[in-house]
């Protein structure tokens, strides 16, 4: 049976570990339901993680909004005015680490929320304004009948000049050592606009709680055998100061050779995973 996705999530309101300043965790006034449906699941949730990005977040969560489905922000310690500009959003459910634990973290507490809220599914997309909400239509039309995958939002355009040379070389290499580590062939293993399934997403047990959660994440589904499909999106790289990014090319390599030579290690060792 399709259902149709609403703002409210069934679920009790709940405090989410690891999050602070918060308070407990409520649905959103409900509006009218939107016509996004899908029969494998009944609710969806949009998980924004968020790390100093004043300039574009209220943007983002406004544009999101308008999909009519909950929408949970997660502020990851930033130290610039975002944790303020999310607080004068009251439509949303806001969470609040006390201080930066990463990517990969925000979208765990994310996830826990929207589990608390009632919702089986969880669309995330990043705080950049480099995402468009609506393209939520294209991950939900990409989920196969009687599956509950991940879906990557395959973002178009990527070889263009206007893209930065460290994105268009990243995925490349984040593509190959993805496959190699166990995890599914992709084309776009560093997007953040994706559909995860819940409370599976959880279950996986990803130790890397900073961007490498994502590529970890990967890898893990496919061992469990979750299905990891692909959908294309938009993308919108800001020029000069109005692009936000916070990747460190050394530090990011150091953290990526150390996420990856764990899982091919657990790949060829068995049970080397374990603890």
């Amino acid at each position: 049976m399709k259902a149709a996705l609403s703002r409210s999530c069934a679920g009790r309101p709940s405090s989410i570990p690891g999050a602070s300043d918060t308070g407990p965790v409520t649905p959103a006034p409900s509006m009218a339901p939107v016509t996004l449906k899908h029969p494998c699941f009944a609710s969806v949730a949009i998980v924004i993680p968020v790390y100093n990005h004043e300039q574009r977040i209220e943007e983002v969560i406004r544009e999101a909004l308008k999909l009519g489905l909950p929408v949970i922000v997660v502020d990851d310690g930033s130290t610039d005015s975002t944790p303020g500009i999310i607080s004068r959003i009251p439509e949303i459910t806001m969470l609040r680490h006390p201080e930066n634990l990463g990517k990969g973290a925000a979208l765990l507490s994310g996830f826990a929320a929207a589990v608390e809220l009632g919702c089986d599914m969880a669309i995330t997309l990043d705080g950049d304004g480099q995402h468009q909400p609506e393209d939520a239509a294209n991950l939900l039309g990409a989920v196969p009948d009687k599956l509950r995958p991940i879906v990557i939002g395959q973002r178009q355009g990527m070889g263009g000049e206007h893209v930065p040379w460290t994105s268009r070389f990243g995925r490349k290499f984040s593509n190959f050592w993805v496959w190699v580590s166990g995890g599914p062939l992709v084309s776009d293993s560093q997007s953040g606009f994706r559909l995860y399934p819940l409370p599976e997403a959880l279950d996986l047990e990803v130790r890397a709680r900073r961007f490498q959660f994502e590529v970890e994440i990967l890898v893990r589904a496919r061992r469990q055998g979750i299905p990891v499909v692909e959908a294309p999106v938009q993308v919108v790289y800001q020029q000069g100061a109005e692009r936000i990014s916070h990747f460190h090319p050394w530090q990011d390599f150091f953290r990526n050779f150390a996420t990856f030579s764990r899982l091919i290690f657990e790949r060829f060792v068995p049970g080397s995973g374990k603890e």
